[in-house]
């Protein structure tokens, strides 16, 4: 019997799933079904560049507020 080949090539994720896994890898929590979800879905330059664009703009909302405490 010959191996069926897969019809379907796996769909990515939207921008939107990205940065909710993104969002949920930084605050620590997670779901199983979730993780196993986006495993298959998401790409990892996917994850880089949602990654970058969280850190930046954790780290300019940081420089934000201590500039409107101390000023």
């Amino acid at each position: 019997m010959p191996m069926a080949l897969e019809s379907e090539s796996p769909r990515r994720a939207s921008p939107l799933q990205v940065a909710k896994a993104v969002l949920s890898a930084f605050i620590g929590i997670r779901r199983g079904a979730a993780h196993e979800r986006d495993a298959v879905t998401i790409t990892p330059g996917q994850v880089i560049v949602a990654g970058l664009i969280g850190a930046a703009i954790f780290v300019l909302s940081l420089i934000m507020l201590v500039r409107y405490i101390t000023g």
